[in-house]
């Protein structure tokens, strides 16, 4: 059963199930983001927000609230929804579930990039064009190896998935060599950020990630049309009169875009990029690209992640140990399935 929504001249049509598993997402990532508020050492009730954004509550509980808390969670849903929609573009363009930033290198250069910016002015302020210049210039390394000029289509996905290995590895033992050319409380905090953290976010951070998925969303509508396209045979794209070379190079930009500005803020958090397409996919019962569907999976994940670091007693954990346990069973999962359709 689909319902067809109508705006003037445009209209849209949703599947039921597609309808009702987003509304339930929403559903979830809302449910967590007010337990996320009222958890913690010193309690806030939820309707204890609406109260501290009207000035009309004592200065320390509207610290707590609105310094604290609501930043770590607007930039947690924020980089997992970011995160969400860049694994879910690459699966989809590529038709492999193991095509994710975080395998095939783009996360491992913009966090590159980021440690460096850390390392030479010593504070987070360059952090966002040095990620986003880290993943790019990874992204072209990855593509320009991975190229084959005898296909018409250019892009090999199988040889861009061993690339980007190969290169995640190779950036990974890079910015552990640029964490050893500094003093020793500097090397743990860049090492817990490469983990991915979500700690000490403010609402500059919020404004950042959510300001570039705003800027963002008008070419993420646009990208349905050729992503639905991307999951058939090479030859019938190209039937459809599309140019499949320079396609997958804007999308693989936008890809990068988006897992870097999530980077820039929370880190390259493990696993969630590569874990929301597969679990939307499976919740919606379809193989045509996912994204909205994707962002919230990638969200939900991402909270649920931060909160239980924060429940954790006696020390403070990165969120990426959290999302590492969700995503390893996943991988686990995705492995078998591959090698049960002979894929692998």
């Amino acid at each position: 059963m689909t319902y067809t929504l109508r705006l003037g001249t445009l209209s849209l049509q949703l599947a039921r199930r597609n309808l009702l598993v987003g509304l339930g997402l929403m559903l979830l990532v809302l449910t967590g983001g007010l337990a996320a508020l009222h958890m913690g050492s010193f309690p806030v009730g939820a309707a204890d927000l609406w109260t501290a954004l009207r000035g009309d509550m004592e200065d320390i509980t509207r610290m707590i609230l609105l310094d604290h808390r609501l930043p770590r969670v607007l930039v947690a849903v924020g980089a997992g929804a970011a995160f969400g929609l860049s694994g879910a573009i690459f699966q989809s363009m590529l038709r492999n579930p193991m095509a994710s930033p975080d395998v095939i290198g783009f996360n491992a250069g913009a966090s590159c990039g980021a440690v460096l910016a850390i390392l030479l002015f010593g504070s987070v302020r360059f952090v966002l064009p040095w990620a986003l210049a880290g993943g790019l210039l990874t992204a072209a390394l990855v593509l320009v190896l991975a190229w084959d000029r005898r296909r018409g289509t250019g892009l090999d996905p199988y040889r861009l998935i061993l690339v980007g290995i190969g290169a995640s590895l190779t950036l990974g033992a890079t910015s552990d060599l640029l964490m050893s050319m500094t003093d020793e409380q500097r090397a743990a905090d860049m090492a817990q950020w490469l983990t991915g953290t979500l700690n000490a976010r403010n609402l500059t951070d919020a404004a950042l990630i959510w300001g570039g998925l705003l800027l963002l969303t008008p070419v993420l509508l646009w990208l349905q049309f050729p992503l639905s396209r991307l999951t058939m045979n090479d030859d019938i794209v190209q039937g459809f009169g599309l140019r499949l070379a320079g396609l997958r190079l804007v999308i693989t930009c936008i890809g990068v875009l988006l897992a870097a500005l999530a980077v820039s803020v929370a880190g390259p958090l493990p696993f969630v990029a590569f874990v929301a397409g597969p679990v939307a996919r499976r919740l919606l019962g379809t193989g045509a690209p996912v994204l909205a569907a994707a962002a919230l999976v990638g969200a939900l994940v991402t909270l649920g992640a931060d909160t239980a670091a924060r429940l954790v007693p006696v020390v403070q954990l990165p969120a990426g140990v959290f999302t590492a346990v969700i995503g390893a069973p996943v991988l686990m999962w995705l492995l078998v399935a591959q090698f049960r359709k002979g894929a692998l």
